[in-house]
């Protein structure tokens, strides 16, 4: 058998270009050579969504769409939903036991993006958010997933999930499987708009199905160099985010060049940007029937449910709570 990987995607609105490089590209090159499970965490998504439940909703089946397109194949990747595995939701509770709140305000990753909750719930932040790396390392420790592809921000996620691990086994005898990072090479695409990064609700973002009218449109409004004010000045395309956008697509040294000799203009250039952005999205815009998306995922969770039972039995009759079984 392959050895198990587990990613996932958080159903918060239609995925975009950054999703693509940062995981979905990773998870269709994995699919030859690993047990993949990418799981649509639509209970994690709640974590900062609870005030509006219809938006995770409605993403789910764009997340499956988007997935889809981008060349995931659901005859050898297991897609489900994390809120139909209540093995994860059970689970989370005995972990929960393992880990400090302290060891969780202190989790690098928690700790930066606390700070960004904080500005927008003030003190409502909910235990929710504070405790989604225990749901985390559920999630992954229920599918015995061996692997899990991080980027280097995630990393002290993951090391949180193996230090629970190695607890419980040290605890309870050797149960859950410690999973290792496999680091994400993908591109971190900044937003369009120059902040470090794109995001669904920054405004800032190119989607997977946007049309071409859409990607021209959001091209043409995109950050370069602010010192390039006319089209003879010499560029410095080191600071121009439309060109950290033709680097992902093709070789940009030509494109370089013409920069800083000042012989290329901005506008053309984000032209050539977005025929080339379109063309890449032209073979992602197949489409596919809710009812179609809505089978897969459940086919994937009932696959996905059969391994979380046989891993939270393992849990029980190691915590001594196999109550059903020794009757």
């Amino acid at each position: 058998m392959k050895p198990r990987v587990l990613t996932g995607v958080r159903p918060t609105g239609a995925l975009h270009l950054g999703h693509f490089f940062g995981m979905l590209e990773q998870t269709v090159l994995l699919q030859s050579e690993f047990d993949v499970f990418l799981m649509v965490a639509d209970v994690q998504a709640l974590t900062d969504n609870f005030f509006q439940p219809e938006r995770v909703r409605e993403s789910v089946l764009a997340v499956a769409r988007d997935a889809l397109r981008c060349g995931v194949d659901p005859s050898v990747t297991t897609l489900f939903i994390q809120s139909l595995i209540p093995e994860i939701a059970e689970l989370t509770v005995f972990l929960g036991n393992l880990v400090s709140v302290a060891r969780l305000e202190s989790n690098p990753t928690v700790k930066s993006e606390l700070a960004l909750k904080r500005g927008v719930f003030g003190d409502s932040v909910s235990f929710g958010f504070l405790g989604y790396p225990v749901s985390q390392a559920a999630d992954i420790t229920v599918f015995d997933a061996v692997c899990v592809p991080v980027g280097e921000d995630q990393l002290p996620m993951l090391e949180l999930t193996r230090d629970v691990v190695r607890k419980f086994n040290r605890l309870y005898g050797v149960t859950l499987v410690e999973p290792q990072a496999r680091l994400v090479s993908g591109a971190r695409l900044r937003g369009l708009d120059g902040l470090e990064k794109m995001g669904k609700s920054l405004g800032n973002a190119i989607f997977l199905s946007d049309s071409s009218d859409v990607v021209g449109s959001k091209v043409l409004g995109a950050v370069t160099d602010p010192l390039k004010l006319r089209l003879k000045d010499v560029g410095h395309p080191e600071v121009c985010t439309v060109f950290a956008y033709h680097q992902l697509f093709v070789d940009a040294q030509g494109i370089e060049a013409e920069c800083r000799s000042g012989s290329r203009g901005c506008v053309a250039c984000k032209k050539e940007l977005a025929g080339t952005i379109n063309h890449f999205l032209e073979p992602m815009q197949t489409e596919y029937s809710d009812a179609y998306l809505l089978q897969v995922l459940l086919e994937g969770t009932k696959k996905a449910r059969v391994v979380a039972r046989e891993t939270l039995a393992r849990v029980k009759r190691a915590m001594k709570l196999d109550y059903v079984e020794a009757a």
